[in-house]
């Protein structure tokens, strides 16, 4: 058997870390099978799915590299398929006509909650045999409504959470088109599962109540049942459901703040899935290793230092010359121009060690490309009369070495010697005199790559 999943988004927003995360499994659940993985777009919301969401959906699986085998299919295109599927239905007796009005099921289910009872459909347009229905009222545009089962229960093995059993009386006939014809979000998902052939069904845990409806579709038009995996919750640092503030932002918000797809992908494998103590794996070694038996039925916790720290890894195993092009428009946006210093590369190679994400990346290499002006207060604490003669020894040996950081170390060296200072005393004014900064990688790395002609022009202006 082929491995068919689906992602099935619907473009009312953007692709969060939960969507993403979906995807993800779907993805790497069919890669692993040699499957295939579709994309559908549910966009039966006209109201509120955009072209923009549609978008920022797209742009989130291209980020993350979740490429899909086919699609991306869009229910508005294919409202002539289930249109066929409703009158086939109708036919064949699966589903009938409700005339019921709006206020009236609206009264009978404030009629139920009264009486202490569940609010459901009564059924009183469901035909049945010996039952008289009344003659339909004139100028009332009916609901198409599924016959579901009146007895027994539906059952499946879920994959994540274990046998999930609902009674039939429990649920009540679904309506699958509305009056104006257009066919409703349960019904759609089931005529699209069953015409793309899907398998395995990977989702969140809030469509558990949808899927017993859509079995007994499913079952009503002989299609065959795919297996269902729902996955549960992602819950914010704090234990409560993720929200913005948690980090349930848009997939591109984290480009945006300078985090790696690889570094997310990776982070978002480990929310409910594990492999033994693995914490930082590739891509490829994540669809080696995924199955459905290792995701846990508990809500996973979102934590937003755990990412910023995986980040960090992979920004330090990073290709120095990704990096410098990743970091380029984070200095431009900043108004440094990365091409007026130092290779950036070089820069990214010297500055990557301490940063958790491209835009601190940015920010640390930003002082080889700015001119700097040194505060007041900085020159006064640091650059003192006392220091001033080895400033000039040391300026006078730095303008006859060979360029290169172990030749500016052992200037340090002998300067520091020849007037017996501490590291600190002298390294401290240089850097904030050559930089504007009191924090920066190594003094002599950070000379190197500013530059002789430029850090003795600095140096000098202090003498």
């Amino acid at each position: 058997m082929m491995i068919r999943t689906r992602f099935a988004p619907s473009p009312t927003g953007y692709l969060h870390i939960g969507g993403a995360r979906t995807a993800l499994f779907s993805w790497a659940f069919a890669r692993h099978h040699g499957g295939r993985f579709i994309l559908r777009i549910e966009d039966t919301d006209v109201a509120r799915s955009t072209p923009e969401a549609v978008q920022a959906i797209l742009d989130g699986m291209a980020w993350l590299d979740l490429a899909h085998d086919e699609g991306p299919f869009y229910q508005m295109q294919r409202m002539d398929r289930y249109r066929q599927v409703i009158a086939d239905m109708l036919d064949r007796g699966l589903a009938y006509r409700c005339y019921m009005l709006p206020e009236e099921l609206d009264a009978l289910r404030e009629a139920q909650r009264a009486a202490g009872e569940k609010p459901r459909y009564d059924g009183r347009w469901r035909p049945e045999p010996g039952k008289t229905l009344p003659a339909p009222p004139a100028g009332v545009a009916p609901v198409i409504r599924f016959k579901n089962p009146a007895e027994g229960s539906v059952a499946w093995k879920d994959l994540v959470k274990g046998s999930i059993e609902f009674a039939n009386a429990e649920l009540d006939d679904l309506v699958i088109a509305r009056a104006d014809g257009t066919p409703t979000y349960n019904f759609c998902v089931v005529v699209d599962d069953w015409d793309m052939q899907i398998t395995h069904v990977i989702r969140g845990d809030d469509h558990v109540n949808n899927t017993p409806r859509q079995i007994n579709i499913l079952k009503a038009l002989g299609a065959t049942v795919p297996q269902y995996a729902h996955l549960s919750m992602i819950l914010g640092d704090d234990g409560t459901k993720l929200s913005k503030r948690h980090g349930a932002v848009s997939v591109m918000q984290y480009a945006d703040d300078g985090y790696l797809p690889e570094a997310v992908i990776n982070y978002l494998a480990r929310l409910g899935w594990s492999h033994g103590d693995a914490e930082i794996f590739s891509r490829e070694q994540f669809v080696q290793w995924f199955d459905l038996d290792h995701i846990t039925p508990s809500a996973a916790q979102f934590n937003t230092e755990k990412l910023r720290w995986l980040n960090q890894q992979y920004i330090k195993a990073a290709d120095d010359a990704r990096l410098a092009a990743l970091t380029r428009p984070f200095l431009i946006k900043n108004g440094a121009n990365p091409d007026d210093g130092p290779a950036l590369a070089a820069v990214v190679a010297l500055v990557k060690e301490r940063a958790a994400t491209v835009k601190e990346l940015a920010a640390a290499a930003a002082l080889f490309y700015r001119t700097p002006h040194p505060a007041p207060e900085l020159l006064a604490l640091h650059v003192t009369p006392e220091v001033l003669p080895a400033l000039g020894d040391l300026v006078a040996k730095l303008g006859s070495i060979a360029w290169e950081r172990a030749a500016i170390a052992a200037a340090f060296k002998e300067t520091l010697a020849a007037h017996t200072l501490k590291m600190p005393k002298l390294a401290m004014p240089v850097r904030v005199l050559v930089t504007g900064e009191t924090q920066t990688p190594a003094i002599d790395a950070t000379l190197e790559l500013v530059g002789r002609d430029q850090a003795i022009a600095r140096l000098k202006a202090a003498l």
